[in-house]
């Protein structure tokens, strides 16, 4: 069985937003939407601070909160591990958002153009079919482009410092099973129990 996982490595991250940008083209989410988001901030004291940059998405946990609390079903675990929101049964309850203890989710209440003076380009209305208003939104895993065959999401295949690698956690020798193995990467918040499925390299302690 597969399991799809990430692993982060923080120390490549440029803080450039590639991530994030190629998530909102990939997906075309409204004004507001982020599924992809950096964290900028600093470690140490001085003179010895540094800056440091922490690209999160949804951690995809094997044990999801946003999913026991669900009322309807709406978000749900795949077998594969990657978690999603059936908009058809969302009732916008916002359940799923407060038991995220990692920010990933957010509410898309109206779905409004980028350039509101020249209504929705084609871009728009093409990508916003994909779309409904008053759900819960998050990352997905580009989960249509492993569907395709594609297993590298949009976020991973733009980042110029290839600090992102994704693949099956339950292969030992798949490339990110390998490099959470070589690098003892870990996921955020571990004593949560929900077993994220992103790792991460080097996390500063705040995290």
């Amino acid at each position: 069985m597969v399991r799809y996982g990430m692993l982060i490595d923080p120390t490549k991250c440029f803080g450039c937003a590639g991530c994030a940008i190629a998530c909102k083209a990939e997906n075309a989410t409204p004004p507001g939407i982020w599924w992809a988001r950096v964290y900028h901030g600093e470690t140490g004291k001085y003179p010895n601070a540094k800056r440091v940059n922490v690209p999160t998405v949804c951690m995809h946990c094997d044990n999801p909160p946003c999913v026991d609390v669900c009322p309807t079903g709406a978000s749900y675990k795949r077998p594969d591990g990657i978690v999603l929101v059936d908009y058809d049964k969302c009732i916008g309850c916002k359940y799923c958002i407060q038991a995220c203890p990692y920010g990933a989710r957010q509410f898309l209440d109206k779905i409004k153009p980028y350039f509101p003076e020249h209504g929705l380009t084609p871009y728009e209305q093409y990508g916003y079919a994909k779309h409904q208003e008053r759900v819960v939104e998050k990352c997905t895993f580009c989960a249509h482009r492993v569907d395709a065959g594609n297993l590298t999401p949009a976020c991973v295949q733009t980042c110029i410092g290839y600090a992102r690698t994704f693949g099956d956690l339950d292969d030992p020798f798949s490339e990110v099973s390998q490099l959470i193995k070589e690098k003892g990467a870990r996921p955020m918040k571990p004593e949560l129990g929900t077993k994220p499925k992103v790792y991460y390299v080097a996390l500063p302690e705040a995290w």
